[in-house]
């Protein structure tokens, strides 16, 4: 009787996980519509308020809205008068005490993951984390730059005539099961071991805690080979 049971809860629970997480997150778009509405009669004459508390009680509105602003925004911000209000915007944020550390801050770490040109999370490595011998994945999300490039050097491994400061990545190392929250590390890219599996397939991986392995394998089919561990170092 706990075998079927246990087997009727692997079929439900990641059903009714996804219900639950779809639920929150359509009832926040909800309350962000509701929210303009409110802001909305309170501009409008009256005679429009009976139209507009009309307007929420349509099932999935918010989210066909949602989806017409992010789409108008993102054609507006492709051109070049869209760019120059979005400069001009910018600048007027960065002159607010306090929003300006937020907003900028913010907009720096959207832009890097979201940039179809960026290097963040295109690419899942194997690294050891926390001591030399145990292994764990992280995600690559750069390069050292600025004063810290300069104050790391060149790396025990450097290869001569190559600029020491592509001898290092970025890297960011998820905890599980919440891949939300982890460490930033950097270290020397000779310690750092390439996957040939996509960033969704390690996220899976992680987010399990190794229970759903993922499909890349060497070309024998055998998982690939992990460098020696590191040893102390001066």
């Amino acid at each position: 009787m706990k075998k079927y049971i246990v087997a009727g809860l692997l079929v439900w629970l990641p059903l009714a996980i996804t219900i639950w997480v779809l639920a929150w997150v359509l009832g926040g778009i909800d309350s962000l519509f509701s929210a303009v509405l409110s802001v909305t009669q309170a501009l409008l004459p009256e005679s429009a308020h009976a139209w507009l508390e009309s307007l929420r009680h349509v099932p999935g509105l918010s989210v066909v809205v949602l989806a017409a602003l992010l789409f108008v925004t993102g054609v507006f911000a492709a051109n070049f008068v869209g760019q120059w209000w979005l400069a001009l915007w910018d600048r007027l944020i960065g002159k607010i005490p306090i929003v300006k550390s937020i907003y900028n801050s913010v907009k720096q770490v959207s832009d890097t993951l979201f940039s179809s040109s960026g290097q963040a999370f295109r690419e899942a490595v194997l690294v050891q984390y926390p001591r030399p011998g145990a292994w764990t994945i992280a995600f690559v999300t750069g390069r050292p730059a600025g004063e810290v490039a300069a104050h790391l050097g060149a790396s025990p491994n450097t290869v001569i005539g190559v600029d020491p400061r592509l001898d290092w990545v970025s890297v960011y190392v998820p905890t599980t099961p919440n891949p939300t929250s982890g460490f930033f590390l950097m270290m020397p890219r000779a310690d750092v071991v390439p996957l040939k599996m996509s960033v969704d397939e390690a996220l899976k991986y992680v987010i399990s805690m190794g229970v759903v392995a993922p499909g890349a394998r060497a070309q024998n089919g055998a998982p690939a080979a992990l460098p020696a561990a590191a040893g102390p170092r001066n």
